[in-house]
């Protein structure tokens, strides 16, 4: 079992702009096979924004995301851990704060991401959330016919 968030973290950072539209946000989650990324200006951490906040707080209610940045949709001051962190830290405040990732920041700067996944895997390797993490993604449309 891991101790320290560096352990368990993904290193390297997908980001993009506070001015991006969402469907640059959406073609770089396609592109990298992720279903977030982070909101950055000058190697700071404004945001965070999802697949699903895409699908609800825009398209859903009709926004054009040619036109929409990414900054107007994602989730603003997330909160955030630095590769020091215990593990245990994570857990609680993925708990408090009830999300499924963090940023992981070292002087001020994004370094990683830590998932609900990632902790799984390392704290309970045989749970079914582990498995599930482990498993290789679904190709995409070109794999449903």
């Amino acid at each position: 079992m891991a101790d320290y968030v560096r352990d368990v973290m993904t290193p390297g950072v997908v980001a993009v702009r506070p001015d991006a539209s969402l469907v640059e946000a959406a073609q770089l989650m396609r592109a990298q096979d992720i279903g977030d990324v982070l909101v950055a200006a000058e190697g700071r951490v404004l945001g965070v924004l999802t697949d699903r906040d895409i699908a609800l707080r825009a398209v859903a209610d009709g926004a054009d995301p040619l036109t929409v940045s990414a900054q107007a949709v994602c989730t603003p001051n997330p909160v955030v851990v630095a590769p020091d962190d215990a593990v245990s830290e994570a857990i609680g405040l993925m708990r408090d704060h009830a999300v499924r990732r963090l940023p992981v920041v070292e002087d001020g700067h994004p370094v990683g991401m830590v998932s609900l996944g990632d902790l799984a895997v390392s704290q309970d390797p045989t749970s079914a959330l582990a498995d599930i993490s482990r498993a290789a993604p679904d190709g995409g449309p070109d794999e449903w016919v």
